[in-house]
């Protein structure tokens, strides 16, 4: 029986669409996902497993959670009323347009249980969301008291040049902050570069031989149960690492030897392991190598989606990954 360490800062992904697309996006959101939401049965089952693991309070993102504002407010109570407690909800403010709407939607919030916001400023959502969003919607925290924090606040100068009305190409970023303005916003942001920012590091690393990247330390951030995610099928997504999906009842319960051989290989003896068991079940080496392990754990965990599909694994997440290039 694998056991995950005490579960703490959980995160719970109420969708996967999204009004961006980010090129960074660790959950490769996008309005091209399967709609839907996290549903009040999920949530209430999510609040008590949760609180059976004494993790009491948690942050609300997605994709993008403002799609059901009444979704939003269900889930929010459900916590409220289990115990747990909101520490912020996650936004990229493309609905704050009306600071009427803006209030209203946080007066309905502080009733069921929530009083802060986390509003994504960056380079990378202003390709989608215009910067005069976010801002305002900061301005309209301000005015009723509501808390906010701009994530992260230290790209605005940065983007002191862009058009705050209108979202802007990779082309126009490029010679209004920097041609090098992807890879220095992903070095600011100290991303782990997994999912679809995968195509940052794929465009400006440099690959590495496989077996240069083949170690068989065990990868233990898979049972760190710090900075975990729950999505909206009530999954345990664990930190950093995703395309991983076990049922969060495992995850607290305990996992059953056998039942998730992928994640067992990795927590056993790291990629290399990994790598030997998807070789035996066809995964192909890229001649030109990769540039890191977590890449070549990703490739061969996609492969392992199409030849040799493993319940842990969430197929959707592998090809989505690479979708938004």
């Amino acid at each position: 029986m694998l056991t995950i360490e005490r579960l703490t800062h959980c995160g719970i992904m109420v969708n996967y669409r999204c009004t961006a697309a980010c090129r960074h996006c660790l959950y490769a959101c996008s309005s091209d996902r399967t709609d839907g939401y996290i549903t009040k049965a999920i949530a209430k089952s999510v609040a008590t497993l949760l609180c059976t693991a004494g993790c009491r309070s948690v942050h609300i993102g997605g994709g993008e959670p403002f799609l059901d504002f009444d979704g939003l407010i269900k889930l929010v109570q459900t916590l409220s009323d289990a115990g747990v407690t909101v520490e912020y909800i996650e936004t990229n403010a493309y609905w704050a347009s009306d600071m009427e709407r803006c209030k209203s939607y946080m007066q309905e919030l502080l009733r069921a249980g929530a009083d802060t916001f986390c509003i994504s400023v960056d380079p990378f959502h202003a390709e989608y969301v215009p910067l005069k969003l976010p801002l305002s919607l900061a301005e309209a925290c301000r005015s009723v008291g509501f808390g906010y924090f701009l994530w992260q606040e230290r790209f605005l100068p940065m983007m002191a040049r862009l058009d705050r009305g209108k979202t802007h190409s990779r082309e126009e970023m490029e010679i209004l902050i920097s041609p090098q303005y992807i890879l220095d916003t992903a070095k600011n942001y100290g991303l782990r570069l997994g999912g679809r920012a995968m195509s940052i590091e794929a465009e400006y690393a440099v690959n590495k031989p496989v077996a240069a990247l083949l170690d068989n330390d065990p990868c233990r951030s898979l049972v760190s149960g710090g900075q975990f995610h729950v999505d909206m099928y009530g999954r345990y997504i664990p930190p950093g690492c995703t395309g991983f999906a076990i049922p969060l009842i495992k995850a607290v319960e305990g996992i059953p030897d056998g039942k998730y051989p992928v994640f067992e290989a990795l927590l056993s003896g790291g990629v290399e392991s990994l790598f030997n068991y998807a070789t035996s079940k066809g995964f192909i080496t890229n001649e030109n190598g990769y540039p890191s392990k977590c890449t070549l754990c990703f490739y061969l965990r996609k492969r392992l989606c199409e030849n040799a599909p493993s319940p842990e694994l969430d197929h959707e997440h592998y090809i989505e990954a690479m979708n938004h290039w």
